[in-house]
């Protein structure tokens, strides 16, 4: 039995997908915890166990994991939240049901960053490698997804590119990081989700498969989208204003601007890109995909 958590997000609806068409000719049955299982998509429907409700709510998980093997594990940001209320408060009872249900394997989305300099002081990622040794700690074999920012971040700025021609970050224009579609990171958790020969606890990065800089980003728009633009760096100081009048909490808010101020200084940089760590979507075929239908709706 897989449980997977968020499974109308981004990421846990690409995954849900995904074992729906894997995880019979593997024997492995699924079951998913949901708020509103209205969402849930027509296909799952007879095909999925659905246990409503939030899995931030400890009598949730105790029906969702047990009798579970294996655990997909997502934290929806909550900005009303302190950053690591968000992730660490939301995934204690998590934790205690694991160690109480025995469950065997976990695979969480995390961040990029362990083990370097900037970790302690990365906002919102600092929190999610605090949730990663939650988890850890209640002695479940973890695979803590380690994954740098997404592509689809760029889909709010949707609006932006068709009717102005740019799109704004914080990060200076040429500096390259990793960056990966979420799809990519739904097919990571797929594959050790379904093969749970691993043991312990380690991180698998998902680099995506090459470093962009924010002019590349916008040299492959102008390509794939037919139009010209532009990168504009918008000042952190106006970020974290900006956040804030939108009724944010202002320490969620903090949280953010920090993690863009280590990334800025290269927090995402400290993985090699090899076979295993790199996934395959190019950030060109995610224009041409998703970004260009958006752009143009």
């Amino acid at each position: 039995m897989i449980v997977i958590t968020a499974p109308t997000g981004n990421i846990g609806r690409r995954l849900l997908a995904l074992l729906l068409e894997s995880a019979p000719a593997a024997g492995e049955e699924l079951r998913v915890i949901v708020r509103d299982p209205a969402r849930v998509p027509d296909c799952a429907r007879g095909r999925v166990e659905i246990v409503t409700g939030s899995h931030g709510d400890p009598d949730v998980l105790d029906q969702a994991f047990a009798g579970a093997d294996a655990v997909f594990w997502l934290v929806p940001p909550d900005a009303s939240l302190t950053p690591l209320d968000a992730w660490t408060t939301f995934t204690r009872p998590a934790a205690e049901a694991l160690a109480a249900h025995g469950v065997g394997h976990a695979v969480g989305v995390s961040a990029l960053g362990r083990g370097t300099p900037l970790a302690d002081r990365a906002g919102l990622v600092t929190a999610s490698l605090a949730m990663d040794d939650l988890i850890a700690g209640s002695g479940v074999a973890y695979r803590a997804l380690a994954n740098p920012s997404f592509f689809e971040n760029l889909l709010e700025e949707a609006d932006s590119i068709r009717e102005k021609g740019f799109f704004t970050d914080t990060v200076e224009p040429d500096r390259k990081a990793p960056l990966v579609a979420v799809a990519d990171i739904a097919a990571a958790a797929e594959r050790l989700l379904l093969d749970r020969s691993w043991t312990s606890v380690g991180s698998v990065p998902v680099l995506g498969p090459e470093d962009l800089s924010a002019n590349d980003l916008a040299r492959i728009m102008t390509e794939q989208l037919g139009q010209p633009v532009r990168y504009e760096r918008q000042p952190l100081e106006e970020m974290f204003t900006t956040l804030v009048g939108y009724g944010l909490n202002e320490e969620f808010v903090q949280g953010i601007v920090d993690m863009k101020r280590a990334k800025d200084e290269g927090l995402d940089t400290g993985v090699a890109r090899i076979p295993g760590t790199s996934s395959p979507t190019t950030f060109e075929q995610w224009c041409a995909e998703t970004l260009k239908p958006a752009v143009q709706s």
